[in-house]
């Protein structure tokens, strides 16, 4: 019990932080954690957490995927904290920006996924890239609110609203004819290789997200966006 104790002080001081006005703790997205340290922590449902937009958030996102001219209201948006199981298998934070009417459900929606064990290898803010949604995909990173236009196109893409999310992207491009995006993609538009981090129709991801009225972009015609699932509200 003694080495209990003292492994708890120090994992509390050198990695996750209180949120302000709050007694749950925020680990910084990427964290990894061990099943021991959930368990220390108040097990997994401690860890998916939904807040408002705080100012230290804001300033994180402010100029970045909040785009100059947004329309969304700050207020309507939320913060999400969550946990996915990464390509390693390790238990890891994750935190993304939504539209607040997704919150409850995308929380529900990544716990699915978690207790399935479905790999997601990041989930970062796209801020992280500087909003470049090119650069977020490249990376393989999993994310939702963007204040952008579709692709070639002057409409705003759902991620501006914060109702579309993108899993895996790397593994799960955007196809339309000969562009694919990203571009170190190409060899997984061919959706006939045997890919464990492809998203197929009928698996966890898909029926995690499908089954509460979510449209996958796999099942496009005119174009395929593998990654891609939104939510018209």
């Amino acid at each position: 019990m003694r080495l209990r104790v003292i492994i708890l002080i120090s994992i509390v001081s050198t990695s996750p932080l209180f949120a302000s006005g709050q007694t749950h703790i925020i680990w910084p997205a990427g964290s990894i954690l061990s099943d021991v340290q959930l368990e220390m922590f108040g097990g997994a449902d401690s860890f998916f957490l939904s807040e408002e937009i705080s100012d230290a958030t804001f300033s994180r996102i402010e100029g970045v995927s909040y785009a100059r001219g947004c329309s969304v209201p700050r207020s309507k948006l939320r913060l999400l904290h969550l946990l996915h199981r990464n390509f390693g298998g390790h238990i890891q934070v994750g935190e993304m920006v939504c539209a607040a009417s997704a919150a409850d459900e995308l929380l529900d929606i990544f716990r699915e996924l978690f207790d399935a064990g479905y790999p997601i290898e990041k989930i970062y803010l796209i801020d992280e890239y500087g909003a470049d949604d090119n650069r977020s995909m490249a990376d393989n990173n999993t994310s939702c609110f963007n204040f952008r236009r579709k692709l070639g196109m002057k409409e705003l893409s759902m991620h501006a609203r914060g109702l579309a999310v993108d899993i895996n992207p790397l593994y799960n491009p955007y196809v339309k004819g000969t562009v694919v995006k990203p571009a170190a993609s190409s060899r997984y538009a061919d959706r006939t290789l045997s890919c464990q981090y492809y998203i197929r129709r009928g698996d966890a991801c898909h029926a995690a997200f499908t089954s509460r009225g979510w449209s996958w972009g796999g099942s496009w015609n005119s174009m395929k966006d593998y990654q891609h699932f939104e939510k018209k509200q």
